[in-house]
């Protein structure tokens, strides 16, 4: 019988692949080192484009505050303005009124009336003056009270007062100063 030896076949062959299984294993993990790589550099792409658009974002938030803020700027001061405008409106109603109650005072004064003062403090108008009699107070408050300027019109006192030998009526009258609905 002949003998071979193949041992040094069969050790070549285990040589062979266990190159085979390097040379394998060296591509597969270049494979996945370079797949890794491009996932990498993908990933790296799109978080460099997110960035760019938070910040592009982040301008114009800033823009859109700063305008917010001039807005809001803008808002207080057309309150200020109406404010303004209301108390001017005050003003010039308050300016007028005192022309009107005296106005309609002298329409409802009666002959045989005189007054001896007028104050008007806030709301509250007082009168005095010196009448013939009683009937002609009587008229002169009727006529105060049908002006859309007064209202409440009260007697307050009334007391005789004799001047060169003439019976005469003191009398002191309390009333609302009133503004009519125009």
């Amino acid at each position: 019988m002949i003998r071979i030896n193949l041992l040094p076949v069969r050790a070549a062959q285990k040589k062979e692949r266990l190159r085979a299984q390097l040379s394998i294993l060296t591509l597969s993990m270049l494979a996945v080192s370079i797949v890794c790589g491009a996932e990498y550099f993908r990933m790296m792409s799109k978080i460099d484009s997110k960035k760019a658009e938070i910040s592009s974002v982040e301008t114009q938030i800033r823009q859109l505050q700063k305008k917010i803020g001039e807005v809001s700027r803008y808002k207080k001061l057309q309150a200020d303005l109406k404010k303004k405008l209301e108390i001017l409106q005050v003003l010039k109603d308050g300016r007028s009124g005192p022309v009107h109650l005296l106005d309609e005072l002298n329409h409802a004064l009666p002959d045989k009336l005189w007054l001896t003062s007028f104050s008007a403090s806030g709301g509250d108008v007082t009168i005095a003056g010196i009448a013939v009699d009683e009937n002609v107070v009587a008229t002169f408050m009727e006529k105060l009270g049908a002006s859309s300027y007064y209202g409440d019109v009260e007697l307050r006192g009334i007391s005789q007062l004799v001047m060169n030998n003439v019976k005469l009526q003191k009398f002191t009258l309390n009333c609302r100063a009133t503004q009519p609905a125009n």
